[in-house]
């Protein structure tokens, strides 16, 4: 069951990044509610990665980051991770010699680290979400598929005690099959009463599961509202949801 929506669980005011002189993004300011799915859409280059990384403290800025009660400027990553952020990136960043259970320990690092030793009802709760990864437990993560690869980091990122999970472009080199399939499972964390931040190219399916977008343009926020409005709003039906772009209605249904 959601939390209730009411609550603010991260704010970000006037972030700004720099890669030597260039500004990648300029003024950012975003908010997101306990129980929501918020979405980032933007084309390549829009700043989206950056600023999931900004705010994970992967990437030094200016502004401030108030998640979960607590103000940051410029975050560690550790600091958040405690607090309750993960970050699942592009490429997954798994350890692929490893086992897939070690894996998903290893994201209890830090609930390890505070004494913390219920990490175990967490596992049992990710391996009942993806049965996939239970089957699979002894295995090389290596060795999985690109779809199981995706759940093993999102369940890695799950063991952290989640409050807020975000996810960097979860359908990138997925069959439409098991993009449909993850983008399922998202519904199933918000029951658990995991928020969630999402980055997409796949416009389409992201504002079709999300309850609020922001369309990026050049490092800074072009629009944003309701993601159903966002949607039906002809500037984003030309750049995103157009011809170009009609093969994400196989990967949305």
């Amino acid at each position: 069951m959601n939390q209730s929506p009411e609550k603010t669980l991260l704010e970000v005011k006037d972030l700004r990044v720099a890669y030597g002189k260039v500004e990648a993004l300029t003024g950012i300011n975003l908010t997101l509610k306990e129980g929501q799915l918020v979405t980032v859409i933007g084309s390549n280059g829009a700043g989206k990665t950056t600023l999931l990384s900004a705010i994970m403290g992967v990437l030094p800025s200016k502004g401030s980051i108030h998640f979960d009660g607590n103000d940051f400027v410029s975050p560690d990553i550790e600091t958040l991770v405690a607090n309750g952020l993960g970050l699942v990136p592009e490429k997954r960043e798994l350890f692929t010699t490893m086992s897939v259970q070690d894996n998903l320990q290893l994201g209890a690092f830090q609930r390890y680290k505070r004494g913390d030793r219920s990490y175990d009802q967490t596992l049992a709760e990710i391996y009942s979400l993806f049965p996939r990864l239970w089957e699979r437990r002894q295995q090389q993560a290596g060795t999985l598929s690109g779809g199981e690869r995706q759940m093993l980091a999102i369940g890695r990122a799950m063991m952290g005690n989640l409050k807020l999970l975000m996810l960097d472009e979860p359908s990138l080199g997925l069959a439409p099959l098991i993009t449909r399939e993850i983008f399922r499972i998202f519904a199933d964390l918000r029951r658990q009463g995991v928020s969630i931040l999402l980055v997409e190219q796949n416009a389409r399916a992201a504002l079709k599961v999300a309850d609020y977008a922001y369309v990026l343009e050049g490092g800074k926020v072009a629009m944003q509202g309701p993601a159903e409005d966002i949607a039906n709003d002809p500037r984003v039906i030309e750049a995103y949801l157009g011809l170009a772009s009609k093969h994400q209605e196989l990967l949305s249904s």
